[in-house]
């Protein structure tokens, strides 16, 4: 039976990441009151790209707002490889810096993945180097990409019981649907993952009591493709006639979902917050500095 329209919980992902960011703030004010330093995060741009400049600015309002210190660091369009990795390289060594990220997309000529490794492990507070992912793997602690994090803080803040249920991840990229997978698995979910080779894709998504999409595929999930009442997360961001949709169809979804995000305001706010977790996480390991 289908549930009830009213009964969708229709996430607000702003008001979500502002108590997160709250609650990190007055953890970071407790700490300089306790006489030592804020965390520090230090950002890699590479050229000028508007779109990262503008993430950037983003993330820099955010470390203020927190109580967190933010170095920018900008490298010219035309600098080799080895010059970003000897960048980042002298960002590892510097015993000020808790957290390295680098700005993606990064310009043509230059391997990301060469770049990414070159991050400190300790300070990789996107959690995309191979150890960080290693660890993760292996079910041992580390630091895990800012995304999937941002998911599990939704479920969970929304009281969404994750032991036992199963869970249906849609993608199985490194950046979202891999580690969200693993990320359910420790909670004890019984995790199906997706993709585009997936056969009847509606009748595995019928069996989803958490359903994760994060395909990349315009209104990929129907409505009645959801189990009632089961939660859905929708990571999809795609242009469709001008306006941003999701994977999911969010109207056909309303009333047979028991949660929804929506592809704007939902998971992408929390993002940039769990980067903020993560450095303030990454900061006490290293220093060995409790909560105050």
């Amino acid at each position: 039976m289908t549930a009830p329209r009213e009964r969708t919980v229709v996430v607000d992902g702003m008001a979500l990441a502002r108590r997160l960011r709250e609650e990190i703030a007055s953890e970071i004010a407790a700490l300089v009151a306790a006489g030592h330093r804020p965390p520090c995060l230090a950002v890699v741009l590479v050229g000028d790209n508007p779109a990262s400049i503008s993430y950037i600015k983003g993330k820099r309002r955010a470390c203020e707002r927190a109580g967190m210190t933010s170095r920018e660091l900008d490298l010219a369009a035309d600098a080799t490889q080895e010059d970003v990795i000897d960048f980042v390289t002298a960002l590892g060594r510097d015993p000020g810096v808790d957290g390295i990220l680098v700005q993606l997309p990064l310009p043509k000529g230059i391997d990301t993945a060469a770049v990414i490794e070159a991050i400190d492990p300790a300070k990789d507070v996107d959690g995309l180097t191979t150890p960080s992912a290693g660890r993760l793997l292996a079910g041992l602690p580390g630091l895990r990409p800012c995304t999937p994090l941002g998911i599990l803080a939704v479920l969970d803040r929304h009281g969404i019981e994750l032991a036992g249920a199963n869970a249906v991840v849609i993608g199985r990229s490194i950046l979202v649907g891999k580690p969200i997978a693993l990320l359910l698995l420790e909670r004890n979910a019984t995790v199906t993952i997706c993709h585009s080779r997936t056969r009847d894709l509606a009748a595995v998504v019928g069996e989803a009591d958490v359903l994760i999409a994060a395909a990349g595929s315009p209104l990929l999930v129907k409505g009645d493709w959801i189990r009632p009442g089961a939660a859905v997360v929708d990571l999809g961001v795609n242009m469709v006639d001008g306006a941003q949709v999701g994977d999911v169809d969010f109207d056909a979804a309303l009333g047979v979902a028991g949660l929804l995000t929506p592809s704007r305001g939902g998971v992408g706010p929390l993002t940039i917050t769990m980067l903020l977790r993560n450095t303030l996480e990454a900061y006490k390991a290293r220093t060995g500095i409790a909560d105050a």
